[in-house]
């Protein structure tokens, strides 16, 4: 197969007929060798309903549903397990990022690149507050990690099979898969755009949502939390130390009582105490994901499937 699309959806009732529309216009233009596939994540409208809907009608939709709310990043995993396509894009559901910038990343594609990203320029719909904490939150990554991820970029891309092959030889449960991407290689550039305004409805990345994702981003690339914890240990041993000297001295060679009173001793318990819940904190994200993967679980589970419904059909004619 030429190319596949990958499209995760939760509660998307009111995209999915354009988002298909559009989508079918642009992947007709390419080649007549492709495949829409939706990952719903869990809905509680009609996307499910949707989504059978253009199956049935249409054979190059595919769908898996999840048997319950398994994130954003694991529907996108579970789609490119399941993609067939030399090259394959990733898309929301939300209309956001434009189906037809795939036309210009598959050009890309064709001469020679194994992985064609996203970037924005500028994003629409999007209050003050947020762009700011993007803008942030993409530059600390940018220093935190070990590697070099690409600023101001989602999951919209387009790979190589090949890079979903080493995707898949990646057993980490807490996915960052833009990292992963950029920490797999090869020859990699991008295509700029202006990201759009939610087309309908609400985003389903909230506030926590995108604190784990960030959360994932750095603990899953970086070790530097690690440093940080130990250096603040360090800090606040040698503070502690120069007290118990400057108290040494002032009751000893001075004849002057050190400080005294609650106030001096409540601001280095709780000094020292924050330092500690800090650094328990760090190393507890880490210990999170260790434990995580010990447990080999399933990353998803899929409670139903496009291909289950044709080969029972097939199998009843």
């Amino acid at each position: 197969m030429e190319i596949s699309v990958v499209i995760p959806i939760f509660n998307e009732q009111g995209n999915i007929p354009q988002m298909y529309e559009r989508m079918t216009k642009v992947l007709s233009e390419i080649s007549s060798d492709y495949e829409i596939i939706f990952v719903n994540d869990y809905s509680r409208d009609n996307s499910l309903s949707l989504i059978k809907e253009l199956s049935e009608k249409d054979s190059h939709v595919k769908y898996l549903s999840f048997s319950r709310n398994f994130g954003h990043q694991i529907a996108v995993s579970a789609g490119l397990d399941f993609s067939k396509g030399n090259a394959v894009a990733i898309i929301d559901g939300d209309l956001q990022d434009p189906p037809e910038l795939i036309k210009e990343m598959y050009a890309k594609y064709k001469e020679g690149y194994k992985v064609v990203y996203a970037k924005r320029s500028a994003r629409r719909g999007v209050n003050i507050f947020k762009k700011v904490a993007y803008k942030l939150f993409y530059r600390i990554l940018d220093k935190l990690t070990d590697i070099k991820i690409p600023l101001d970029t989602g999951d919209f891309r387009l790979i190589d099979r090949i890079i979903i092959k080493h995707l898949q030889q990646m057993p980490e449960r807490n996915k960052f898969i833009r990292g992963q991407i950029a920490w797999i290689g090869y020859k990699q550039t991008f295509v700029e755009y202006v990201r759009d305004a939610r087309y309908r409805g609400e985003t389903g990345y909230s506030f926590s949502k995108l604190m784990k994702l960030a959360i994932d981003g750095i603990t899953g690339f970086s070790s530097k939390p690690l440093k940080f914890a130990s250096n603040m240990g360090i800090i606040v041993s040698i503070f502690s130390f120069c007290i118990i000297v400057y108290a040494l001295i002032s009751q000893y060679v001075l004849n002057t009582p050190p400080i005294r009173g609650w106030a001096s001793v409540i601001i280095s318990v709780s000094f020292i105490g924050g330092v500690q819940l800090i650094t328990i904190g760090i190393i507890g994200e880490y210990i999170s994901r260790i434990n995580n993967d010990v447990r080999q679980r399933p990353l998803y589970i899929i409670e139903e499937s496009s291909d289950e419904i044709r080969e029972e059909k097939q199998k009843e004619i």
